[in-house]
């Protein structure tokens, strides 16, 4: 179980962002992606995870770029692929075409909407995967804010107890004392990576926590400096990595957007959501990105000034973040933030 030992190490793990052109998979986009998230230093790449904006993938895209970023990556870093489902027998299917695809590892997302038991979860959902698959990592996903269903830590640890390959997961609960039972029930050993880049530092200081690394949003756009982050706060150097992390905190913060609009009938809320503010950020920096599939759609104009602003602010105060980004993709950060054009057409005009 090689596999398990090494998938338990410190790292930044970028969550890839799925570019499209048009409603078509932009391949030559996630190529250029992968090779600047690989030279800039991170540990691995999740591929067709939600800010991959799995939901709208048909399952032929789904193993397609899963496949591509298996290719692209080995021998380079590690490579997780998304197949969690609603569906067990969907959930199945996926890893195994994963597992034939040369991955290190899969991420099963808790069913979403159909609202299974923690129980359920664990032993008709995560138990029958990593028992098919013991020679790939299997790393459950809790987010229930985005589920509606939670993986406990109490079924976890059952989890790692009967299957070596269940030695991980990925803690987005925003729930300190859910992450301080995880490490109680699961033990030392086991490995807590954080799915929320805000909460990172704080996830690996905490000695009832001690996670190891995160699973990115923001390293799609910086990786390098998220990377040097984790392995600041690994290696215990705690006020360095406090400095970066103030530094990304902008663009951390872009993970949910929240705006409010005026409408004829008075004020609405209007919550963009992951993946929408980073691949806008993306587009207007002349990432490789493309909007998101329907019915994610467009930011208002509000959320757009909310991203500029956050842009602005990194480029003003810590420009060496977005540099390799820049070098890497030869765009001029600073006339891209400033010309209106460029983002123009990526918000409703009007509510």
């Amino acid at each position: 179980m090689a596999v398990m030992a090494e998938m338990t190490t410190a790292g930044a793990f970028t969550a890839l962002i799925t570019p499209f052109s048009g409603d078509v998979i932009d391949e030559e986009g996630i190529e250029r992606l992968v090779e600047f998230q690989i030279t800039s230093g991170i540990t691995g790449i999740l591929a067709v995870g939600t800010t991959g904006e799995s939901p709208v993938l048909n399952w032929r895209e789904h193993n397609a770029v899963i496949g591509k970023i298996a290719t692209l990556s080995r021998n380079r870093c590690k490579c997780i692929a998304g197949t969690g489902s609603n569906n067990t027998l969907e959930a199945l299917d996926a890893t195994e075409h994963a597992a034939k695809a040369g991955v290190d590892a899969v991420l099963l997302v808790d069913p979403y909407y159909n609202g299974p038991s923690s129980l359920e979860i664990r032993r008709e959902y995560v138990a029958p995967i990593a028992r098919k698959f013991p020679d790939i990592a299997v790393i459950p996903y809790v987010i229930p804010g985005r589920t509606g269903a939670q993986l406990l830590p109490e079924d976890l640890a059952i989890l790692h107890e009967t299957f070596p390959n269940v030695a991980a997961v990925k803690e987005a609960t925003g729930n300190l004392d859910n992450m301080r039972k995880t490490r109680s029930c699961c033990g030392a050993a086991f490995t807590i990576l954080s799915g929320d880049d805000g909460l990172t530092a704080r996830m690996m200081t905490d000695p009832g926590i001690r996670a190891t690394g995160v699973i990115s949003v923001a390293s799609n756009i910086a990786p390098g400096a998220v990377a040097d982050m984790v392995r600041l706060l690994e290696a215990g150097e705690t006020e360095k990595a406090g400095r970066l992390e103030s530094a990304l905190d902008p663009l951390f913060k872009l993970v949910t957007i929240t705006t409010a609009e005026k409408t004829p009938y008075g004020d609405a809320t209007c919550r963009a959501r992951n993946p929408l503010g980073i691949k806008t950020l993306m587009e207007i920096l002349g990432m490789p990105s493309g909007g998101c599939r329907r019915p994610l759609g467009k930011m208002t104009l509000n959320g757009i000034n909310i991203v500029l602003g956050a842009a602005r602010k990194i480029q003003a105060e810590h420009p060496e973040i977005f540099a390799p980004a820049a070098d890497f993709f030869n765009i001029d950060i600073d006339a891209r933030l400033n010309t209106p054009s460029v983002w123009n057409h990526l918000y409703y005009e009007k509510y």
